[in-house]
C-alpha cells in the first residue's frame, strides 16, 4: 500500500494559491493538477470563493505568533474539515490513504490536504518551516523545504535585494 502522507506537496500548493490566486474554478483546479492531485471534484457554483476562504484560513496559520498559536489553529482547521482516513484506489495506481470523503466539494477536499499537509510539514521538518518572505517590502508566503531548514526569502532575487539594502546600510554609517 502506498501511504499518501499530504506533506510538501499538499503545503507547497497552499502557498502557491496564497501567492498567485487563480482567476476562476478552473484555475485553481489545474494547479491541483500541478501539485499532483488527481481526482476529479463535483463542480459547485461557490467553489472558488469558498476556497479563497479557505486559503484566508490557512494564512492565518501562516501567520500566527509562534509555535503553539500555529498547532492550535491546525488543530482547528482540521477538526472543522472532519477529515478522517480511508483507503483508496481512484486511479487504478494501486491502494493508498486519502484523509477526505469521496465526491465532497473542491474547496472542502482542499481544507482537509491543506491542513493535513502543513501539520505533517511541520511535524517533520520543524514548527518554523512556514513563513513570510524576509525582504522588505515582499509578503510572500515561503514553505522552507530546505536542507538546513534556514530558507528566509522566496526567492533568489529577495535574497540578494536584502543582502544589497544591508551593505547599504552598513557602508552609509
Amino acid at each position: 500500500m502506498h501511504l499518501n502522507p499530504y506533506g510538501e506537496y499538499a503545503v507547497l500548493l497552499a502557498a502557491s494559491l496564497a501567492n498567485d490566486w487563480p482567476e476562476g474554478r478552473a484555475a485553481i483546479v489545474e494547479r491541483t493538477r500541478e501539485f499532483g492531485m488527481t481526482m476529479t471534484f463535483p463542480a459547485h457554483p461557490a467553489d472558488h470563493s469558498r476556497t479563497r476562504t479557505v486559503i484566508d484560513g490557512w494564512l492565518e496559520v501562516v501567520d500566527a505568533p509562534g509555535p503553539a498559536g500555529r498547532a492550535s489553529l491546525l488543530n482547528t482547521r482540521m477538526a472543522a474539515a472532519t477529515a478522517y482516513p480511508r483507503l483508496t484506489d481512484h486511479d487504478g495506481e494501486g491502494w493508498h490513504l486519502h484523509y477526505r470523503d469521496n465526491n465532497q466539494a473542491l474547496p472542502s477536499v482542499l481544507e482537509a490536504v491543506i491542513s493535513v499537509g502543513t501539520a505533517l510539514h511541520l511535524v517533520t521538518r520543524g514548527m518554523h518551516r512556514l513563513g513570510r518572505c524576509a525582504a522588505d517590502p515582499c509578503n510572500l508566503v515561503i514553505v522552507d523545504v530546505s536542507r538546513n531548514g534556514r530558507q528566509r526569502y522566496c526567492s533568489v532575487r529577495c535574497a540578494n535585494r536584502a543582502a544589497v539594502r544591508r551593505h547599504r546600510s552598513r557602508t552609509q554609517n
